[in-house]
């Protein structure tokens, strides 16, 4: 049952990945840490104090930034850049595609502050478009885990994984809940088993879709949740099977709904097995300035848009 699953405590991701980099280079010598200006944001003054030969300030200079981490694979450093989701993607994109992506160069794209709850920030840094951008291209693994405990398994796990990869993240205080759960890169996490519909998310929307869940069985309906934490590569094979047994679904993402985990979805869907879906994120739009929870109760993203949602693809599933 989804009420089993319970929190531990809040923490950040953003401190998951600043754990997990610590962690992972002291286990490999090769790793190495580039910031644009965002050490502290990034969690990365641990990473700094003991390795400070293995630290690179590129400065606002993100487009640099991505150069000199490819270039650094080539001595065979395994680079971890770190800045702002916005900057790590939309801002470098020609930099990524060419330096990075085409040649299929060994560095670890590590975006914090990504979606709406960066907060009060605002529009122009709450990048909602990044998992389309990046899962586009050939070769880019991304990779959205859901709280402190996963980002930092994440954070450790990319090191030995080669090739590109886009490690997403967040700013608030977000559940610890998967402490205890390993993490395979590639592998769903299914929260629980069900029947009736289906529920697919990733990130912070795991945890409310955990929530819808609850509320859900509460209803008596028979509820299938499940962590999408690797968007690229998509575990299709756990995807097609609970589309098999549910035949209905709903998508959970802090991301536009173009081009975003629920697309993702509904391709593997339409492939092998169609079925209707319902798409929980934010629709064609630009957010704005305000909480992390008052925007995404304004966009539609909180628990009880999931269970209109797992509701409404019910009713089309049952028409």
């Amino acid at each position: 049952m989804l009420k089993e699953i319970q929190s531990t405590g809040n923490k950040d991701t953003r401190s998951g990945f600043g754990d997990g980099i610590l962690d992972a280079a002291r286990k490999n010598s090769n790793i190495v840490a580039l910031t644009a200006d965002l050490a502290g944001s990034l969690k990365l003054h641990p990473f700094i104090k003991e390795f400070p030969d293995r630290f690179i300030q590129c400065g606002i200079a993100e487009a640099n930034m991505m150069g000199i981490a490819a270039g650094l694979t080539i001595g065979g450093k395994i680079p971890y850049t770190t800045t702002f989701a916005n900057f790590s993607t939309g801002r470098v994109y020609d930099q990524i595609r060419q330096s990075i992506a085409y040649s299929g160069k060994n560095v670890k794209i590590c975006a914090s502050h990504a979606g709406l709850t960066l907060g009060e920030d605002g529009a122009t840094h709450q990048i909602l478009e990044d998992i389309g951008m990046m899962k586009m291209l050939p070769g880019m693994s991304v990779i959205v885990p859901c709280d402190y405990a996963q980002t930092k398994a994440a954070t450790i796990a990319i090191a030995d994984y080669k090739g590109p990869v886009y490690l997403r993240f967040g700013r608030p205080s977000w559940p610890i809940f998967t402490t205890d759960r390993p993490f395979e890169i590639g592998k769903a996490q299914i929260f629980s088993e069900g029947t009736d519909v289906t529920i697919f998310a990733c990130g912070h929307l795991v945890w409310n879709a955990i929530q819808a869940g609850i509320i859900l069985q509460e209803k008596g309906i028979s509820v299938e949740v499940i962590n999408i934490h690797t968007i690229k590569p998509l575990d299709e094979a756990a995807v097609v099977q609970s589309l098999r047994k549910t035949k209905c679904a709903v998508t959970a993402e802090e991301h536009n709904i173009i081009g975003g985990l629920g697309d993702s979805i509904a391709q593997c869907a339409s492939r092998n097995f169609p079925a209707p879906i319902e798409y929980v994120g934010t629709k064609d739009t630009f957010g704005e300035s305000g909480t992390p929870m008052q925007l995404l109760k304004k966009y539609g993203l909180d628990i009880p848009d999931i269970v209109a949602a797992a509701e409404k693809v019910m009713a089309r599933k049952n028409a």
